[in-house]
């Protein structure tokens, strides 16, 4: 269940007198919910605090852990026990108990005490359970495998213009265990890495509803491991544990006749494990990988990350992950070497959500027929079939349609999935080791049900397409009475869950790389709406290790391709790397975490100091620039701003963030070493860019402009004269925009604090110019990867989804007040622009639900607020003084629960606390 969903069945439920109406909910450690392989020795907590009351704050609180449930239920802490502590703290709160042992469970729950005396509850047993710390944990497991890789085939970094100088297909193994538990079993908890993706089944029953376990990360320097609670399908007497290992990006096959994008072969698939049982009577027992197990070839015949999947069902061997299986056929495992570290995964997995029935079938030949699923979006297909032994299903799947039939020369061809029937009634299949971005499947060998002719094709009896994507929580709802607005919220939406998956990938099938740029542009978008504390998390250590020896931190991350047209362009761009000092910033101002600062600082120095050697005067010129910004050429590289302004703007911003960081965490030195730097680029880069004459920077491009005045590159005294040759520009345009990728957000963010909403409206209320409207006008489904929905380029990217953030921080106003972290303090300031006549947006913060709900007519405008408890806000309502300003029928200049603190600029300003508000003018 979502975070969202969580925090709202929490409103509905009644709060217990004994409370007085104070209670705590939504336990979380490491930002999840009873997690597993937690290997912080020192997990960060949190929770949340429910009261009906108003202006209500944490004033104390009091934490025990322990390692048995008794004690607990006893309140007895006996790993620690906080006391009573007085703070209003109730995020990131650090365990600060006795040494954490691998693999242990532990238990623990709240009490909080608030400023007008109330006193919760305890609330109910939160648990987490320890991951593996050490290699001595591993208990001696192995990396076992079917086959190894020869070393001279080993390709950690391939170039993209690397020649393949051998072809074929290796082998999907399954591996499987036999043992026999002689006791009553307490708990049981798997541990396991398989490389590149692995399924994993106790006794014939998968274990997880993952998808594409686990996470891909750079193979030459770790992996990651799954942890699974197994004790509900653990026996008494025999067991066995079977795991399928497919490749993923561990090992790209180079095969003929299928799509192969980046070329990576890390070593052939490969699967670590231990098995902890832990007795009733106390004692414990390991299952681990060795050379005890026993492999044979699957029936996933062909498996690729970019080129699809086939499946032979004659294949299958029945039985053979249950303890009844004879395996005295297959062969011993090999010992094999893998990746020089294991961590745990920490991300959310991925997980299959929606799916689409096709809503046409045309027919195009004899053989071959078209599903129109109706939506763009990452997955893979389920397939139900009934045919004769050896027929061969084949499906196509694309975003586009050209001349009746699938197109997959923008998204990487051939790739398709295939099935061989075994010819036993009716089957069914989904692929396990692979997905594409697609709306549209291509099918050959088969005849939709109701169309069979007379037995010579198998019978398609179902053929769904499978939305598969990153299982981050739901944050945030946004709707308004703009239906564009609406549609073009949904197409962002759909185009950001194609994408999230163990990376944020740039499009879910031609490349499925982590592109950096859009992990710190699009992240706010994100974060509105969806919970990805810990899939940023992970991205931020992607590129650490993916940093060179140098100090560059490249474009990709995890770095699985080098790509080299036009040099180091597609390598190094300042615009890009800079995720490595960004992302942690705003993973400390959205969820107040200063870890993750801690741990990146390092590569953020290196990667500093690495900008240094490239500058030239303090400016940066290499890179892509404002990437698909719109001139007169086909989108690619900046055509309206030159090479350097981004890249040094960015530099600058990099600076001025690291100044704060360094100050934050301690380092006087460092602050003032970035301070004096970043005063250096500033000079160089108005010297370079601007003339005051004209009050342009560069070519006057809105890029340009607009990253000056949110960089604060521009000095004030020309500021206004700059921002009105932002405006103007636009303007004379007729309300169109020219910015790209990298530019187009800061033009965004430069109009909504200057208050000018009013020019996004206008820039985005059209469907005539290229922009979200004319995409959907144009019949996308899900943003596409150039402003004007080009159909020889992706139709599923999200690196252009910048407008989303205004609709949650603008239309709807739902922001946070600037030196505060994780909405500790937050500003409601909606933006009834253009013909809105309403909006709503909802965001659950670290602290709880906030909802911004405004609608307005001739007369009235009316505004419903929830601020969470623990938290304040200050609410900007448009509102003069001669009119009548009300908070639930009374005139605030009364309440004594609403401070008004006057009027600025054609609004009335607001003091409030939690609690839920209605305001209203008149």
């Amino acid at each position: 269940m979502s975070r969202l969903l969580y925090f709202l069945g929490l409103l509905l439920l009644s709060v217990p007198v004994s409370a007085q109406n104070l209670s705590v909910g939504n336990l979380r450690c490491v930002y999840k919910t009873d997690p597993r392989g937690v290997e912080s020795d020192s997990p960060v907590l949190s929770w949340e605090l429910i009261s009906k009351y108003r202006n209500v704050l944490q004033a104390a609180y009091q934490v025990l852990v322990s390692d048995n449930l008794p004690d607990l239920v006893k309140n007895r802490g006996n790993i620690w026990d906080s006391k009573k502590t007085i703070s209003d703290q109730s995020i990131q709160v650090n365990y600060k108990g006795k040494t954490l042992v691998s693999g242990k469970t532990y238990y623990w729950k709240v009490k909080v005490w608030d400023n007008k005396g109330g006193v919760s509850e305890w609330t109910p047993v939160s648990k987490w359970q320890m991951g593996l710390l050490t290699v001595g944990d591993w208990k001696g497991a192995k990396w076992i495998a079917y086959e190894k890789l020869a070393d001279s085939n080993v390709t950690v970094l391939p170039k993209d213009n690397k020649k393949d100088t051998y072809f074929g297909s290796n082998v999907l193994p399954l591996l499987r265990k036999d043992f026999v538990v002689k006791k009553a079993v307490a708990k049981a908890s798997m541990f396991i890495s398989g490389l590149g993706h692995f399924d994993m089944s106790l006794n014939g029953k998968k274990q997880g509803d993952h998808f594409l376990d686990a996470g891909w990360v750079k193979y030459d320097k770790e992996a990651l491991y799954v942890s699974f609670d197994v004790t509900a399908d653990l026996r008494k007497g025999a067991n066995t544990i079977g795991v399928m290992l497919g490749n993923g990006f561990y090992y790209v096959p180079p095969v003929k006749g299928r799509f192969r994008k980046s070329k990576p072969a890390f070593g052939y698939p490969k699967m670590i494990c231990r098995l902890v049982i832990e007795y009733i009577d106390g004692t414990t027992e390991n299952v681990i990988s060795d050379k005890s197990w026993k492999t044979a070839p699957g029936p996933v015949t062909f498996s690729s990350i970019y080129g699809g999947e086939d499946y032979d069902a004659r294949l299958v061997q029945k039985g053979w992950n249950l303890p009844s299986f004879n395996d005295k056929h297959w062969k011993q495992v090999l010992i094999v070497e893998g990746p020089p570290a294991i961590r745990s995964q920490q991300a959310e997995p991925l997980r299959i959500f929606e799916n689409f029935k096709a809503q046409t079938i045309t027919k195009v030949s004899e053989k071959e027929w078209i599903y129109d699923l109706g939506q763009n979006a990452s997955g893979i297909i389920s397939l139900k079939v009934k045919g004769n032994k050896g027929d061969t299903i084949r499906v196509y799947p694309g975003e586009l349609l050209k001349d009746g039939k699938v197109n997959q020369k923008p998204t990487g061809s051939p790739f398709y999935f295939e099935y061989v029937l075994s010819g036993e009634g009716e089957e069914s299949w989904q692929p396990q080791f692979t997905y594409y971005g697609f709306r549209y499947l291509q099918v050959q060998g088969g005849t939709p049900v109701g169309n069979s002719q007379q037995g010579r094709l198998p019978e398609i009896l179902e053929l769904k397409g499978l939305h598969t994507r990153n299982a981050a929580g739901r944050t945030g709802e946004f709707t308004s009475s703009n239906q564009l607005f609406n549609k073009t919220d949904e197409l962002i939406d759909w185009a950001i869950k194609s994408n999230m998956a163990s990376v944020f990938t740039d499009c879910p099938h031609r490349e499925k790389l982590g592109w950096l740029e859009q992990s710190h542009l699009m992240v706010s978008s994100v974060m509105y709406n969806y919970d990805i504390a810990t899939l940023a998390t992970k991205v931020v250590n992607d590129v650490v290790t993916s940093q060179l020896e140098n100090g560059l931190i490249p474009e990709i991350a995890p770095e699985y391709i080098q790509f080299t047209w036009g040099g180091e362009m597609f390598r190094d761009s300042p615009e890009w790397g800079s995720t490595g000092i960004i992302l942690p910033w705003y993973l400390y101002k959205w969820y107040g975490d200063t870890e993750v600062l801690k741990s990146a600082y390092p590569t953020m120095q290196r990667y500093i100091a690495y900008l240094q050697t490239k500058a030239e005067h303090n400016i940066l010129k290499q890179g892509l620039g404002d990437w698909y910004d719109i001139g007169p050429e086909r989108p690619g590289v900046s055509q309206q701003t030159p090479m350097g302004v981004t890249g040094t703007a960015i530099y600058y911003y990099d600076l001025c963030l690291l100044q704060k960081m360094a100050t934050l965490l301690g380092k006087p030195a460092d602050t003032e070493k970035y301070g004096r730097l970043a005063d250096s680029v500033k000079q160089s880069f108005n010297a370079t860019f601007f003339n005051r004459e004209t009050g342009q920077y560069a070519t006057g491009s809105q890029a340009a402009n607009a990253m000056a005045i949110y960089m604060q590159l521009v000095e004030p005294e020309y500021k206004a004269k700059v921002l009105a040759n932002l405006i103007k520009d636009i303007r004379d345009r007729n309300n169109t925009l020219t910015a790209g990728d990298i530019g187009y957000r800061y033009v965004l963010r430069v109009l909504e604090q200057e208050n000018r909403s009013d020019v996004i409206f206008d820039m985005n209320s059209r469907s005539d110019v290229p922009g979200y409207g004319y995409q959907l006008a144009h019949g996308a489904t899900a943003l596409t990867e150039s402003w004007a929905a080009l159909p020889e380029v992706s139709n599923n990217h999200f690196m252009l989804g910048h407008i989303m953030e205004w609709f949650y921080s603008g239309v709807s106003g739902i922001r946070q007040e600037e030196g505060t972290v994780a909405f500790k303090h937050i500003r409601i300031f909606p933006e009834p622009v253009g013909d809105l006549t309403s909006a709503k947006g909802s965001y659950l913060s670290p602290y709880g639900l906030i909802v911004s709900d405004w609608k307005k007519t001739d007369k009235v405008f009316e505004l419903l607020v929830t601020i969470p408890t623990n938290t304040q806000a200050t609410v900007y309502i448009p509102a003069t003084e001669n009119q009548a300003l009300t908070e639930n029928g009374s005139l605030v200049k009364n309440s004594a629960e609403v401070k008004l603190m006057g009027y600025e600029k054609g609004r009335a300003v607001l003091k409030v606390g939690s609690g839920n508000y209605t305001f209203k003018v008149q």
